[in-house]
């Protein structure tokens, strides 16, 4: 963590400053693109953001990524063993890890509601136990435990202009469309892991079942009636993106151009995905160089203007 920003965020302890440090230092290893919105970012939010950023991180390893962790009963004694280490952080006992200090800290600071926390957690479980989901229903209640409610987490660190409550339902709003997005291009790996996201019942309308998704993923053979289920899913991810874009206004105006490169950078990938006539099976949409480029230095132009606005 850069000294300026913990400068600017009132961190003062040598070992609290060495922990948000050390978040950021195994973030960096992880996603470019979290650490560019990251700097767009005032100061005072990012060590926080990183903070919080690393827990879902960690988690979100376990399930996912599980390197030498083979089976479920390995993954899931994993998941409790992090849950302990949180308890203990939270608690402030001084052998918590140092990314759990950090966000100890930041929880205590922003006072954030530690059920956000809970349903995080709960969706992890869930992703080690279901496999598939029955209804658009049921997987907007998993998308608000993995998704929202890191980005719950998130708004009292931002900060909004209007109260947590009130700024509730679109900070919502915003991680749905982000997941949404996530789900749709990941469909051929989640598939690869046993889990399928995409609800049975928009399947179904299509005649598209487990098997026949299997079928192309292994054959790399399309299928029009895929290719239609696709198409009605992204139709869903569309709509969550006009609410989201209108939940930025709540937040304080330095952190909306964060929050608009982030919104803009998985729009890209929805047009990609579109581009490529909806095949998330055999295709994994990316967002092309100069494109990425060509919103970035939009994002920064926003940044520079919300600066002068508030000097």
């Amino acid at each position: 963590m850069s000294r300026r920003a913990l400068d600017a965020a009132g961190i003062t302890e040598p070992a609290l400053r060495d922990a948000y440090t050390a978040c950021l230092r195994l973030n960096s290893r992880t996603t470019s693109s979290f650490l560019l919105a990251t700097r767009l970012l005032p100061l005072h939010c990012r060590p926080a953001v990183h903070a919080l950023y690393r827990f879902a991180h960690e988690a979100d390893a376990i399930v996912d990524d599980p390197g030498s962790l083979s089976d479920k009963a390995e993954r899931e004694a994993a998941l409790d063993t992090l849950q302990q280490q949180l308890d203990m952080a939270l608690r402030g006992e001084d052998y918590a890890t140092p990314s759990l200090r950090a966000l100890a800290h930041t929880v205590a600071r922003y006072h954030v509601d530690l059920r956000h926390m809970d349903d995080f957690m709960n969706a992890m479980r869930a992703d080690l136990a279901a496999t598939e989901y029955p209804d658009y229903g049921s997987l907007r209640t998993y998308c608000h435990g993995c998704a929202a409610a890191p980005g719950l987490m998130t708004a009292p660190v931002l900060g909004t202009l209007v109260s947590q409550r009130e700024a509730a339902p679109h900070a919502i709003a915003f991680a749905l469309a982000l997941q949404l997005t996530n789900i749709l291009r990941d469909v051929g790996e989640d598939l690869d892991r046993g889990r399928l996201y995409l609800p049975q019942d928009l399947l179904q309308a299509h005649g598209v079942d487990r098997s026949r998704l299997q079928w192309s993923r292994r054959t790399g053979n399309r299928d029009h009636r895929i290719t239609a289920a696709a198409k009605s899913f992204a139709s869903l991810a569309n709509d969550s993106y006009r609410d989201a874009a209108t939940g930025v206004a709540v937040l304080v105006p330095q952190v909306r151009p964060a929050l608009h490169a982030a919104l803009a950078h998985y729009a890209a990938i929805l047009e990609e995905i579109t581009k490529n006539g909806y095949d998330v099976l055999h295709r994994r949409a990316r967002v092309p160089r100069h494109r990425r480029a060509a919103l970035a230095l939009t994002c920064v132009a926003r940044v520079i203007a919300a600066r002068a606005k508030k000097s």
